[in-house]
């Protein structure tokens, strides 16, 4: 089976990281509706916990989005250009294994360009992107539909260790979960294997019924040299510095906090005993952080904790998927053993 090559994105120059960086508008105006409260109250208590911390979730609103689109272009950031090698180097055998879908589905979809590449590759009927950042999300898919005509495409705002609601007319059979881009990766083992059960669940279509045919295709990132690891967590344009930033202002926003972000340092660390690399925001001095119901004083150096990025080994991370309920796992990885791609069946 053929499959157009896709070319990697044009490189991320200095001129246009620094344009993309700026810190116009990192201030994170309070204006406009505040989130909901029960949101509110989850985001303050975060942020009084003894290690202060921010969902990563918080990452991705409109810029957060863009942001890390400009992230994947990076030199340093190996990820996502080594995924799509491995994809097209083993194009014909997981278009073999995976067959064709009946619909896939991506959770935290962003900008949909890898689901462009596979579903060409699958030739797939039906897709759903799901993504927590709706606009971002919509234009992304308005691009799908138009590059795949024949594609029935959808986009659902949401968040999918809330649970996700499909639209109707969503294939019950042959449901292929897509998890691409190693975001496994950022949730603790437990929540890791809380999140693979949920998306066996979605695979087998359990609310139709438990059809038939479903199956799982996800990229996670191999553990490798830690210089590595640090330079894509800690780029020197100083992209991700401005995306880890970005979520305080998208904090503000949602629950009416003054942090002002170009306060904070990013830091990025690799974790040896629990191997993963952490981002935390040190502030730069004292720092008195307000919000309606709530504050924190923050002293000079003091951490939030705002992203874990595991590296799992790939014997450890078949097990999780079986313990999730998937079976004949095959896995394709590149030739340096830096990143794998794995297909699971529910």
């Amino acid at each position: 089976m053929s499959v157009a090559a896709l070319a990697p994105a044009a490189p991320l120059s200095h001129p246009a990281a620094q344009a993309l960086i700026s810190p116009r508008g990192e201030g994170g105006s309070r204006a406009g509706p505040l989130a909901p409260v029960a949101e509110r109250a989850q985001i303050s208590a975060q942020l009084l916990r003894p290690q202060a911390a921010i969902s990563p979730r918080y990452f991705y609103d409109q810029r957060g989005s863009e942001l890390f689109e400009a992230i994947t272009r990076l030199p340093e950031y190996y990820p996502t250009r080594t995924e799509r090698a491995v994809l097209l180097r083993h194009a014909r055998a997981i278009a073999d294994t995976v067959g064709t879908p009946g619909v896939v589905i991506e959770p935290g979809a962003g900008s949909c360009a890898k689901a462009l590449v596979l579903c060409r590759l699958l030739r797939a009927r039906q897709y759903v992107g799901v993504d927590v950042s709706a606009g971002y999300l919509q234009d992304a898919v308005a691009r799908l539909r138009t590059a795949l005509p024949a594609l029935d495409a959808r986009a659902v705002g949401g968040d999918i260790t809330a649970g996700i609601q499909l639209p109707p007319g969503i294939a019950e059979r042959q449901r292929l979960v897509f998890y691409p881009g190693s975001s496994i990766g950022n949730f603790d083992p437990p929540a890791a294997l809380a999140l693979l059960r949920h998306m066996h669940a979605l695979a087998r279509g359990d609310a139709a019924g438990g059809a038939a045919g479903g199956g799982l295709l996800i990229g996670i990132d191999l553990p490798k040299d830690r210089a590595v690891l640090r330079a894509a967590y800690d780029d020197a344009a100083g992209v991700t510095a401005a995306f880890n930033r970005n979520a305080l202002a998208h904090v503000n926003r949602l629950i009416g906090s003054d942090f002002a972000p170009q306060q904070w340092r990013h830091v990025a660390l690799f974790n040896e005993a629990d191997s993963r690399i952490e981002m935390h925001l040190a502030a730069c001095g004292p720092q008195s952080v307000r919000w309606p119901g709530g504050g924190r004083d923050f002293a000079g150096g003091e951490r939030i904790h705002t992203e874990n990025s595991y590296k799992y080994p790939l014997p450890v991370f078949l097990d999780m998927l079986q313990r999730a309920g998937f079976h004949q796992p095959q896995a394709w990885t590149d030739e340096r053993g830096w990143y794998a791609l794995i297909h699971a069946r529910a």
